[in-house]
């Protein structure tokens, strides 16, 4: 089934978004391991909806309820089972999208595939929603990654409609600039660029539209070799994990697309030995991974997150009943911009990805 993924550590997402509440359980995970649950929050805190203006008005406190696998604050290596209640459903704002789906999202696709038997209330299975349950499995896995392993994972938001953040370099890469980051509620490397970005987030939700965004992430202190070739490469397995992403529509690695305008002597990244006997690059243009296998250099990649499908202006649509053209306008509660939020969500999904790796080398 499409909502089961892993090998040896296995994740599977259940719930809709209007249903009574949505939940992940997590097979393969170690026993014995200390939950820190303040930073488990922490991480769902970072997700929430409703904590300003730059996002939802749906107010969820994505309360944890962990129903197995956890004992004396251990894991105990059975499926850990967590589920998060939906309190804060307004689900007659989706009366009208039954009949006509509204553009950009999946109302229509879902209903041909399940033949109309679809939860379609707030996108169902296929909202965002569900992402916190990717979160409580990424913040369990991010928490063992970097107590057991010194890997640590954090993301700025590099572009907003246009806006760019500043640049990092490689040299600022380290676990000090990832823990910044990371303490951030809106990520970015230049504060006044994030000043920029919010005001273009707020001006589209002033014009009843909203903005997509790119967000780049970091992970440092993978060791090198990680990983298989070809079909469980780890660019392979990334990409999986994060086009699992509600509105996630591109990734790229290090250069990425950029390597198309490169000389094979401007994009082959260089080795050195360091004082200590570590082998290194000089460069980092393919984002420390090669042949699929980690190189040893930071993991580098960007994912590019599409507008908010949802939007308070009137847009064209059919009647699925009557095969006519119709209009709809989108109620409901919406982000302007999903980027902010979609932060952890992808830090997370890497978390899980990454200790699935680990756990399997």
């Amino acid at each position: 089934m499409s909502s089961i993924w892993g090998n040896k550590l296995k994740i599977s997402v259940f719930g809709e978004s209007h249903g009574q509440g949505i939940g992940v359980t997590i097979d393969g995970f170690p026993s014995g391991f200390e939950i820190d649950l303040s930073f488990i929050k922490n991480q769902m805190n970072r997700r929430r909806p409703g904590k300003n203006k730059l996002s939802t008005a749906r107010n969820e406190a994505d309360s944890l309820n962990i129903i197995s696998g956890i004992f004396e604050g251990k894991t105990t290596g059975t499926p850990i089972c967590c589920i998060i209640y939906n309190e804060d459903k307004k689900s007659s704002d989706y009366d009208k999208i039954k009949d006509s789906p509204r553009p950009g999202h999946s109302d229509y696709t879902a209903s041909v595939k399940y033949k109309g038997f679809n939860d379609y209330r707030g996108g169902g299975h296929f909202s965002g929603r569900l992402t916190a349950a990717i979160v409580f499995a990424g913040a369990l896995c991010m928490s063992m990654l970097q107590k057991n392993y010194g890997v640590f994972i954090a993301s700025h938001i590099k572009n907003i409609h246009g806006i760019e953040d500043e640049k990092l370099k490689l040299e600022d890469i380290d676990k000090d600039c990832l823990e910044k980051l990371s303490n951030m509620d809106f990520p970015v490397i230049s504060s006044e660029c994030g000043e920029s970005m919010k005001k273009e987030i707020l001006s589209a939700k002033d014009n009843s539209d909203s903005v997509g965004g790119i967000v780049e992430s970091f992970v440092i202190n993978m060791p090198a070799g990680i990983g298989e070739p070809l079909f469980d490469s780890v660019e392979s397995r990334l990409s999986h994990m994060m086009f699992s992403i509600p509105a996630v529509k591109g990734i790229e690695f290090g250069k990425g697309f950029e390597f198309a305008d490169l000389y094979g002597s401007e994009a082959n990244d260089e080795y050195y030995v360091t004082d200590e006997g570590h082998i290194k690059t000089y460069k980092n243009n393919n984002g420390g991974i090669l042949g699929g296998l980690t190189s040893g250099m930071p993991i580098v990649f960007k994912t590019c997150i599409k507008p908010t499908p949802s939007i308070s202006r009137e847009q064209k649509t059919v009647s699925l009943e009557n095969k006519e053209n119709n209009k709809i306008t989108a109620e409901g509660r919406h982000d302007p911009c999903i980027v902010q939020r979609a932060v952890p969500v992808i830090e997370c999904a890497a978390a899980i990805v990454l200790l699935d790796f680990m756990i399997n080398d």
